[in-house]
């Protein structure tokens, strides 16, 4: 069943046809004075430019027309031609019944289901996570849920940092450490131990150790870049050292990204394609893709279209390294091959932009991927109070396991402060608060446009009022426990009839679902789905204040109110299930 969109599109649509003028001018959108009608078409002004005609004139002939066609229609003329209409409850009840009779509560899926991979997270091996890996998690979580929704086919991907100088810092700074280890004789290759000789803790001291000593001694320096390049080539070694560091890494971030509740299909990284490189450029130079010039081999990826300066991508360094962009473009053959995706989506943020615009034409001009098969979802940056990038206290990186705990922290404050949890018991309040506190931080990130900067303000996001993830958790456990009285006094739900102003604004908002699917999908963008939740939320809560459901004494209007509740809260748990939030049963 088409929603009332659509149907009011295809309505007025038909009339302007009618009148020998494009269907298209038709077109419907929510109103922007709801005070006046929940429905408005402007098509009469673009039709009368068209037409030579005034626009009221054509909106009456319009009017007219639908008038014939659709009496039960309530339609008026505002302004120099404005269309305002308002269906009747009929219409309304209608397309309730149909959205709680649909297991997908109104969300339709995609007409034109792809096969597509998104490259999300990227963290980088041996090194905690930070809240600048905040934004890529989240989003790139949330878009995989979209699309599996919509009913594509997604492969996620965390492509792991785990490649480069920073490998032989930590080579070399764990042979300074324990230089008996059997990783470091040149002579052995293998086996080597099982138990890796370091955990997530030495790593996490080791690279910055490394790293402070490589800037201040050019030959430590070149020592690390010595260690890099034997792994590079393969010494058994090293590389059993750095499927250790790899596994201890991976179980580290493992618990930050379960914490957060967000997954990936595969963990692999740019290690995982290093032997594909060599194949790689051979072929890039054999086709003439590559052309050498002052000893490096560049790909030349301007174009006579571009605004500014596009430099060449660096396949080869003129010392012989293969750089990030080779490792880029190495996975994107990989990744055809393998898994021959439609469509790759690189969650990444803004300041990569460069760098991607230059793989991606490289890739085109290689054939390794077809033109607009790679996209660069960009995003902005997680700011603090003074507008720059977030940092603590002590000027530091914000680690994001200390941001997730400062959250689970201030939610139970804020639970504890509302009154709420107290029936529950200690883990259970536990659950709550943990949900609280992902709530706060995923839809604070989510909400904002994606490309925009936002500021962390985590009092703030925390809360139960406004325009909060805990606000929406909130009215969703409402919603349950107005349907658990319902079923301890043994009242069920029945057929939707609208009668009020408050039911018809609810089933609006859920009949806006399946085209806040299609833009958040077209857009890559949360935020639609966070506008969502939140306007259904409002709704609900609307709905609820006006429209007594379990005090109404009316038999069939009660069933009716608690159909309305029933369905609500199925659409809600299942866009906040979209967002990466997950609704308790209890506060």
């Amino acid at each position: 069943m088409p929603s009332l969109l659509e149907a009011l599109s295809e309505d007025v649509g038909a009339a302007f046809a009618a009148l020998d003028l494009p269907r298209e001018l038709g077109g419907v959108i929510e109103s922007d004075r709801p005070d006046l009608a929940p429905y408005q078409c402007n098509g009469a002004l673009a039709a009368a430019k068209q037409a030579k005609r005034n626009p009221r004139e054509i909106a009456q002939a319009v009017t007219d027309h639908l008038t014939t066609a659709h009496p039960e229609l309530k339609i008026e003329i505002a302004g120099p031609g404005f269309l305002n209409l308002t269906p009747p409850a009929e219409a309304y009840a209608a397309r309730a019944n149909a959205i709680a009779a649909d297991a997908r509560t109104g969300g339709e899926a995609s007409g034109e289901p792809i096969k597509l991979m998104i490259d999300f997270g990227g963290p980088n091996v041996a090194k905690p996570m930070h809240v600048g890996h905040l934004r890529s998690s989240v989003i790139g979580d949330c878009l995989q849920r979209l699309m599996r929704f919509r009913g594509h086919e997604v492969i996620s991907d965390i492509h792991l940092g785990d490649w480069g100088l920073q490998m032989g810092h930590l080579i070399t700074e764990l042979q300074d450490e324990q230089p008996d280890l059997p990783y470091f004789d040149a002579a052995q290759d293998g086996p080597y131990p099982d138990q890796p000789p370091v955990s997530i803790e030495d790593l996490s001291r080791l690279y910055p150790q490394a790293s402070a000593k490589a800037k201040e001694d050019a030959a430590r320096n070149e020592r690390s870049r010595k260690a890099t390049a034997e792994l590079q080539a393969g010494r058994p070694g090293y590389r059993a050292l750095l499927a250790h560091f790899i596994a201890v890494s991976i179980q580290a971030l493992r618990a930050d990204f379960d914490a957060l509740g967000v997954s990936f299909d595969l963990w692999k990284g740019e290690s995982d394609v290093n032997d594909l490189i060599p194949e790689l450029v051979e072929d890039f130079k054999v086709r003439g893709v590559a052309e050498q010039s002052e000893g490096a081999w560049i790909v030349r990826v301007a174009r006579d279209s571009d605004k500014k300066e596009l430099a060449p991508l660096i396949l080869v360094s003129s010392a012989g390294a293969a750089l990030y962009a080779t490792t880029d473009l190495a996975t994107i053959l990989e990744r055809r091959r393998e898994q021959d995706p439609q469509l790759i989506l690189y969650v990444v943020d803004l300041g990569q932009s460069d760098h991607f615009e230059q793989v991606f034409r490289a890739a085109y001009k290689a054939g390794l991927a077809q033109e607009g098969g790679l996209e660069h979802v960009k995003f902005g940056t997680v700011n603090g109070a003074d507008g720059k990038r977030l940092r603590t206290r002590a000027g530091g990186t914000f680690k994001l396991a200390d941001l997730i705990g400062q959250a689970r922290e201030r939610a139970r404050a804020r639970l504890n402060e509302a009154g709420l949890g107290a029936q529950l018991s200690e883990a259970e309040f536990e659950a709550v608060a943990r949900s609280v506190a992902n709530a706060a931080i995923k839809f604070s990130d989510l909400s904002n446009v994606r490309t925009t900067n936002y500021i962390f303000d985590l009092d703030r996001f925390v809360s139960f009022e406004g325009k909060t993830g805990p606000y929406l958790l909130y009215q969703a456990v409402r919603i349950k426990s107005v349907l658990r009285k319902a079923a301890d006094q043994g009242l069920t739900a029945g057929d939707v009839t609208v009668g009020h102003d408050a039911e018809a604004a609810l089933v609006r908002r859920l009949d806006s679902f399946s085209g806040a699917l299609a833009r958040a999908e077209r857009d890559r963008a949360p935020n639609v789905l966070c506008e969502h939740a939140y306007g259904l939320a409002q709704a609900f809560s609307g709905f609820y204040a006006a429209c007594p459901i379990l005090p109404e004494k009316d038999e069939a209007i009660r069933a009716s109110r608690l159909k309305l509740a029933e369905t609500a809260l199925r659409q809600m748990e299942l866009v906040l299930g979209l967002i990466g939030l997950d609704v308790p049963e209890r506060m």
